[in-house]
């Protein structure tokens, strides 16, 4: 097992105006289980595969424990990747596939096949051993890619996506067995996804980046509950944060016929040339006016006004999608409200932001302000 290091590591593309991984600098420990998410095209691919070696390091460094590893071939990284197509050997069995980096290695067929059925053991593989590629599914198919990198007993597992080719319902399954075998076998581990619920529910840590920078590093509910930045709060959560660029005024800022109380520490922190902040809220935090447990209860003509134009029913909860006019013009808003009582298309709700649930974010630079 092995720490990894990015120190400020760089990729630039021949020919490329700017870096497609900007001086990267992340500490991810010995046996944790680390995430990097984005949109597509943000460096979250480059960063891994700059780690694998299959990509040069412009600038900075990488290391892999106390070893530089920034211009070493990836066969002397001690390190194992799972790719998004599974790229197994279609010739070949499920035993041998899983085996074929330690037979390379001269490891002898005894060992091979010890470490071959202990692996298939805990992938719950073991009746297909036999089998070639072409007769698993592809849920099987990526337990065979995970078991190929689990035998190689390797310092770091590196995945690219490994779950995007899956259906919607394997992938949920298959991601909790990677984040469930991952924490048995204690191996540190580096993940690359574009869906931020697979980075919340299976990282010990997340990072986000955005067009080859590192926007934020943390625990999935420190990022929940503290985004760094507008884009995090945006790209974090599902449905997104509401975002909603409001007016500063004397005691907070106005929300619809609503004062949002901010402090004034953190409207000074926003800049003299700011007269606008940027409020987030999440839709489950929005009080509806007139409802049992909102402060505002009854009170009609507080907050703002949202004309219902899309509901989800999930049964227990649902989501209301809705247009409001703030601060001279429209916003859509998402709210979450009770699954036992939804209300119709065309339907209009009076919401307040509950307090101490709101997110203040300057407007001109994006950072948060609030604490």
């Amino acid at each position: 097992m092995a720490t990894v290091t990015f120190d400020k590591a760089s990729r630039i593309y021949p020919g490329a105006d700017r870096a497609a991984v900007d001086a990267l600098e992340i500490d991810i420990a010995d046996g944790e289980f680390l995430v990097l998410v984005g949109p597509s095209g943000c460096g979250k691919s480059t960063s891994l595969r700059m780690l694998a070696g299959l990509e040069d390091v412009s600038d900075g460094a990488i290391r892999i424990g106390d070893r530089e590893v920034t211009h070493l071939p990836p066969k002397d990284r001690d390190i194992a990747m799972v790719f998004q197509n599974y790229a197994l050997y279609p010739h070949m069995t499920v035993a041998d596939n899983m085996g074929f980096a330690l037979k390379i290695a001269g490891v002898n067929k005894t060992d091979i096949r010890t470490k071959v059925e202990e692996a298939a053991k805990i992938l719950d593989l073991t009746e297909f051993l036999d089998r070639k590629p072409k007769a698993l599914s592809g849920g099987q198919r990526q337990r065979v890619a995970m078991g190929r990198a689990i035998v190689r007993e390797p310092q770091v597992f590196l995945m690219d996506e490994p779950l995007s080719n899956l259906d919607a319902k394997l992938r949920v399954q298959t991601r909790t067995q990677i984040a469930g075998l991952q924490r048995r076998l204690g191996t540190t581990t580096v993940y690359v996804t574009h869906d931020q619920v697979e980075a919340m529910t299976m990282g010990d840590r997340v990072a986000v980046l955005k067009d080859g920078l590192l926007q934020q590093v943390d625990s999935p509910r420190t990022m929940y509950d503290r985004p760094a930045n507008l884009f995090v709060a945006g790209f974090i959560g599902s449905p997104a944060m509401n975002l909603i660029q409001v007016p500063v005024i004397d005691g907070g800022v106005r929300f619809g016929n609503s004062i949002v109380p901010v402090g004034r520490d953190i409207l000074a922190a926003a800049g003299s040339d700011d007269r606008t902040v940027t409020v987030g809220v999440r839709p489950e935090h929005f009080e509806i006016a007139g409802g049992d447990s909102a402060s505002h209860a009854g009170d009609r003509s507080a907050g703002v006004a949202v004309t219902v134009t899309v509901v989800e029913e999930l049964g227990a909860d649902g989501y209301v999608y809705g247009s409001a006019r703030i601060a001279g013009a429209d916003k859509d808003l998402v709210v979450r409200v009770d699954g036992r009582r939804i209300p119709r298309k065309g339907d209009v709700l009076h919401i307040v932001p509950r307090a101490g649930e709101t997110h203040v974010f300057a407007t001109s630079t994006g950072e948060r302000l609030s604490d």
